[in-house]
């Protein structure tokens, strides 16, 4: 029986002289890995080349085996030309694609998951590509990606005894911050958490922002230049445990 959907191109690999192997993360289905026969040939099937980060409409057919999918339709929908004309943005989308390809499960939705990939790349792809407009849309999909995981940080209150933080702190508090223990943590339970690191007001502020407004993409939330290299190091770090690795592209992304 065929499936219809519409996906993101997130990793691509040769097969033979005329085919490929492509990994799609759809909307409808979550991540798909199908075999694109003919996907190499001038004159295919397919209207679409399978780039990274292409937008196109699909027909493919679900194996009951477990083994490959097989597309048989695939219909260009939308492009980013203007990421290909930046280095950073390009990165960045390669990051995006990463984190698609290797941090989400084979036929498990995540429809905000995908909304959220393409109003970035949107984003990227209709304003300057500023080291402020990477960075916050960079660290909005990592928070969306790491919700929609079940791994969301937690900023308002401690991510251990779920106390909350008041404001304005005394001059005298100072929180950490865990990803093991799955947030912000007070002082009281800070002794507890192995990989605690330090997180100074400031960022934490704009990371509790950015966590309310996360799924606001239309207006970017820019990200003060004198916490932006933290808040990134922080949401890497949390990103990289997650997936139990450091993702590749982390090191073209991290920092501003």
């Amino acid at each position: 029986m065929s499936e219809k959907a519409i996906a993101i191109v997130v990793r691509g690999t040769d097969w033979s002289e005329t085919s490929r192997i492509v990994t799609l993360f759809t909307r409808e289905f979550g991540k798909i890995r199908a075999l694109a026969k003919g996907g190499r040939r001038l004159k295919s099937s397919f209207d679409v080349g399978f780039d990274l980060l292409t937008v196109c409409r699909i027909v493919f057919l679900k194996k009951s085996s477990g083994g490959l999918d097989l597309l048989t339709e695939a219909h260009m929908a939308e492009t980013f030309p203007a990421l290909r004309k930046n280095l950073g943005s390009l990165y960045a989308g390669y990051y995006i694609a990463e984190l698609l390809a290797d941090g989400t499960q084979d036929y498990d939705p995540h429809p905000v998951l995908f909304d959220a990939a393409l109003a970035v790349l949107r984003q990227w792809n209709e304003l300057s590509a500023v080291p402020e407009t990477l960075a916050s849309g960079i660290s909005q999909f990592e928070l969306v990606w790491l919700r929609e995981l079940g791994y969301g940080p937690q900023f308002d209150a401690c991510a251990v005894c779920a106390g909350e933080f008041s404001v304005p702190w005394p001059p005298e508090f100072r929180v950490d911050f865990s990803p093991e223990s799955g947030g912000a943590v007070c002082p009281d339970c800070s002794p507890t958490a192995r990989d605690r690191r330090p997180l100074s007001t400031e960022a934490w502020a704009v990371l509790r922002e950015l966590s309310r407004r996360v799924d606001t993409f239309e207006h970017p939330f820019e990200l003060p230049p004198g916490v932006r290299r933290e808040v990134r190091a922080i949401l890497g770090w949390t990103v990289s445990s997650v997936l139990g690795r450091r993702p590749r592209m982390l090191g073209y992304v991290e920092g501003g």
